[in-house]
């Protein structure tokens, strides 16, 4: 199929999106833009939600004993923030919504390569999170596996396991979908003069990320289904009491979810990479170093899975070459980080809201990864294997990471997606409460974690109680930041003031048509002459001013 093929039929789809009115003129639109901005409905909701949970969690670990609840009811909730926060809004959040968004508007392309397709995807993502939600209140009680679903006690456990494992097989097929669209968009459907190299680097990390969709997540749905049938037929895959072996499920669980989190990362180095050298007035640093970078970590990353399986007995020579490998997806990682604060280096830099929460991302991003090459070394992983120290370290990359990724793209693309300006002032009150927040509520964790914290525990002795106090305390200052992020958006949505096309300066093709875009975003299709990233204008006055 010939990208001319592809752009007749998008406009036959497009032709069909105001057939509908009221609410039916949203759940069966196929306009990209409508999509993207269901995602970020359903995922907001599904936040809140994972959120309120960790709240009660880290309400009962204020001190040791129990504070609210009974252990069983702590493992669910503990297991239903897991589940929500990864499947629902950490992996999807950024492809999702702002690539459903923005990825065609930034090649230059009236909507994605399959439309209807991507009305879908949409569904089996609604689907899969309302049932897993609705499994919450079902006789046998919530899952109580943690998001692993690690056997053999998923297999063991009285807890309805099979809603939520089926709930992620449906979410995975959405994401399996929206990684072949986005593949497709981008091979097939870029601007006249748009090459490889002239494409915005947030499409470069969405191409990354489809490929990892497409080929990994597949291995996680068929290792969840065959946990259902083991639990519904007691056939002996997994649990050793059946002939299994445990061991199998944690390769296979692993070989998708450390790609996975790529998946959730690379996209929010995409956005970075978009905020940095709008708000720096500076051409991006090391354009191609970046770009390939993104494809050199979704590569890497797909051969460290067993740097999580370090105690479970696997042969020396393995281990050390998986703390190898570990050490090495460093470098493209460390590749983005150098480009980024070289791109600030004598930039004329502003710090609008989004830039701050770049600026974050970068320092919570470095913490995350310092402390993932220490986990790569094999010694001391054996002392922090299972602490609250990999609690701390997980979160600094997933919401330290990919969490304040989210928040820079939404306070940078806002007044795009919306046409209306929210109040810079409340949006920096939310930055600074929602960074001290985080990094009070995690930090501890730390060092509670090198001190021997067990994670995933309902209780601690009495030496951890400050750790967990200062972590409660946390979680408390970073829901009030967020509170204050929501309600600033809400506000900007009903009396905002209306936004300019271009209010950041950006160059990007974004930036050249109206807010909010129009429903087919272009008049006409442009014709790119220029690089995306082309602040030469402002680095020559910025010359003349000295």
């Amino acid at each position: 199929m010939n990208s001319y093929v592809l752009e007749n039929n998008v406009t036959d789809y497009l032709n069909v999106k105001t057939k509908h009115k009221g609410i039916l003129a949203w759940i069966l639109s196929t306009d990209h833009k409508r999509i993207g901005i269901l995602y970020l409905i359903t995922m907001g909701i599904f936040f809140a939600v994972a959120v309120f949970f960790g709240f009660l969690m880290r309400l009962e670990l204020i001190s040791a004993g129990r504070t609210i609840m009974e252990p069983q009811t702590y493992n669910s909730i503990f297991t239903l923030h897991g589940v929500i926060m990864i499947f629902l809004f950490i992996i999807p959040g950024l492809p999702a919504v702002f690539g459903n968004f923005f990825l065609p508007i930034l090649i230059g392309a009236k909507d994605v390569a399959f439309p209807r397709l991507n009305l879908f995807s949409w569904w089996l993502f609604l689907i899969g999170g309302l049932l897993a939600v609705i499994s919450i209140f079902l006789p046998g009680g919530p899952v109580d596996t943690g998001w692993t679903f690690y056997i053999p006690y998923s297999i063991r456990t009285s807890t309805n396991v099979i809603p939520a494992l089926f709930a992620a097989f449906v979410i995975g097929f959405s994401s399996i979908l929206t990684g072949i669209n986005f593949v497709t968009t981008i091979h097939r459907l870029r601007a006249t003069g748009m090459s490889w190299f002239k494409m915005p680097l947030f499409i470069w990390s969405l191409y990354a990320t489809g490929w990892v969709q497409v080929l990994a997540t597949p291995i996680i749905g068929i290792t969840l289904l065959l946990v259902v049938i083991e639990r519904m037929l007691g056939v002996g895959i997994f649990d050793p009491a059946l002939g299994g072996d445990p061991i199998l499920f944690q390769h296979l669980f692993w070989i998708y979810s450390h790609p996975a989190v790529y998946i959730m990362i690379l996209p929010a180095m995409g956005v970075i990479s978009e905020v940095i050298p709008v708000f720096a007035r500076r051409t991006i640093f090391g354009y191609k170093f970046i770009a390939f970078s993104s494809l050199a970590i979704a590569s890497f990353g797909s051969l460290v899975w067993a740097h999580h399986m370090f105690t479970v007995g696997m042969s020396d020579t393995a281990m050390w070459i998986f703390s190898l490998l570990t050490f090495l997806v460093a470098i493209p990682s460390a590749i983005k980080v150098f480009n980024w604060v070289a791109t600030l280096y004598k930039g004329s830099i502003v710090l609008e809201p989004a830039m701050l929460y770049a600026l974050a991302f970068i320092f919570h991003f470095t913490i995350g990864g310092f402390t993932g090459i220490m986990q790569a070394t094999l010694a001391l992983n054996i002392h922090i294997h299972d602490t609250s120290f990999i609690v701390a370290h997980f979160h600094y990359v997933m919401f330290g990471g990919t969490g304040f990724g989210i928040f820079a793209a939404a306070h940078y693309w806002f007044p795009k997606m919306f046409g209306m300006m929210f109040n810079r002032r409340a949006a920096n009150s939310a930055w600074l409460l929602i960074v001290l927040g985080f990094n009070t509520l995690y930090f501890p964790l730390f060092i509670a974690g090198y001190l021997g914290m067990p994670r995933r525990y309902y209780d601690y002795l009495p030496e951890f109680h400050i750790y967990h106090f200062l972590s409660t305390i946390g979680s408390w200052i970073l829901i009030l930041g967020l509170l204050i992020m929501l309600i600033n958006f809400i506000l900007a949505l009903k009396r905002g003031k209306k936004a300019d096309a271009n209010p950041w300066g950006g160059e990007t093709l974004e930036w050249k048509i109206q807010s909010p875009p129009p429903l087919e975003n272009f008049e006409e299709i442009p014709v790119i002459k220029t690089d995306p990233y082309d602040y030469s204008k402002y680095e020559l006055e910025q010359k003349e001013v000295k």
